[in-house]
């Protein structure tokens, strides 16, 4: 696969590693340079959860591939970027016998999933690790499976986060690495009278943001999973597309998404594109929360590979 320069920019600093959807909409309120509230962290929850709720058809498809590969050994479960816990209580119930350990850098989001795991009476399986997904995870030799989901390019140095993972791999476990391609689109090409081609614009606007903040968005994970030592058994790429009658929160999805991306190109896009983008986030009739050709695309990617069983 080759680089995207598609993406959308973060949300956090690069330290965090918030997974599972972290990309659509990231940048808003809080880009690089902004100042981090705890509405930012609301914002983020909010887009994180719909993502999860609008695609997870997708995502049990992936569990039940993953399951498949894994041969049903699977006790103890990595989630690489946990987030909002998406992955973690995906995957809860895929392996019912299995614990997570949930990882993250963020102790606001390992709290939050902490709590949803408690009320859902499942807090005696799952555990957290507070800590960079790039640093290595400390005292994890026997995950059976690893899920990093929209984590690992948030990392400075992919070699040293697989050479963690793979550390942390019993030698016959897998590690799935899922991505998107960008941020989702939602809009005809004549969304806006007088400025076609809107969305394609903000995409290549957030790409360039993206080259200079995120460098690893993008990277070819197949070839670096090999390099680490880990053998690729599956890679796939997936273009989801969702039409009427649409998920009852795709307004709301795709309001939340493009507003933080406004706030993400604010003062890097023509001032013209900006005013367009409000004309659809400001209540009135072009709002996309009212729209009635509201499509949902989202291409999604993923790696499974696997630590060779006689490897040392």
């Amino acid at each position: 696969m080759t680089r995207s320069t598609s993406h959308t920019p973060e949300p956090h600093g690069p330290a965090h590693h918030h997974g599972h959807g972290d990309h659509p909409g990231h940048g808003g309120g809080h880009g690089h340079g902004h100042a981090h509230t705890a509405q930012d962290d609301a914002l983020l929850v909010a887009v994180l959860d719909l993502d999860a709720e609008i695609f997870a058809p997708y995502l049990t498809a992936v569990t039940s591939g993953i399951a498949e590969l894994a041969r049903d050994r699977v006790s103890h479960v990595v989630d690489l970027g946990a987030g909002t816990g998406t992955g973690t209580f995906a995957l809860l119930e895929r392996f019912p016998d299995a614990r997570v350990t949930a990882v993250d850098s963020s102790p606001a989001m390992l709290a939050l999933l902490t709590e949803r795991a408690r009320a859902e009476g499942l807090g005696d399986r799952v555990r957290t690790l507070e800590t960079d997904a790039g640093t290595g995870l400390a005292g994890i030799t026997d995950a059976d499976l690893v899920w990093a989901s929209a984590s690992l390019h948030h990392v400075d140095d992919p070699a040293a986060a697989l050479a963690g993972v793979r550390a942390a791999l019993r030698p016959g476990g897998i590690v799935a690495v899922a991505e998107m391609d960008g941020m989702p689109r939602f809009l005809p090409e004549d969304a806006v009278v007088g400025r076609p081609g809107l969305e394609a614009r903000c995409r290549e606007a957030l790409g360039a943001v993206d080259a200079e903040q995120v460098p690893h968005m993008g990277a070819d994970w197949g070839t670096l999973l090999a390099e680490a030592g880990l053998t690729v058994e599956q890679e796939h790429t997936e273009p989801l597309e969702l039409r009427a009658p649409l998920p009852a929160q795709a307004g709301t999805y795709a309001h939340l998404v493009l507003g933080r991306i406004r706030g993400a190109l604010e003062g890097r896009a023509d001032p013209a594109d900006l005013d367009a983008l409000s004309i659809l986030l400001d209540g009135g009739p072009g709002d996309v929360r009212h729209r009635e050709d509201l499509v949902v695309r989202s291409t999604r990617q993923l790696w499974v590979a696997r630590r060779p069983a006689d490897a040392p």
